[in-house]
């Protein structure tokens, strides 16, 4: 029965410690694009830290053509 709990308490350890270091956090932001020119609001997740979220976000937009213009609130999840 010891090993039982040992074993049970090992592997709720490891789950908790796996779910605390994916931080995520949601973000409220404001974007566009020129020529032509579309404005953009939207809340997403990005799955970093609130503290480097916004820089993510960036690079994110980047690479589908647009370019932050506010952010607006962030949410860790």
């Amino acid at each position: 029965m010891k090993q039982i709990t040992q074993i049970t308490l090992m592997a709720l350890g490891l789950a908790l410690a796996a779910g605390g270091a994916q931080a995520a956090c949601q973000i409220e932001y404001k974007a566009k694009r020129d020529k032509p020119l579309e404005l953009y609001y939207d809340v997403t997740t990005v799955n970093a830290p609130c503290s480097s979220a916004e820089s993510a976000l960036r690079k994110q937009l980047a690479s589908k053509g647009l370019k932050l213009l506010k952010v607006l609130s962030k949410k860790e999840k």
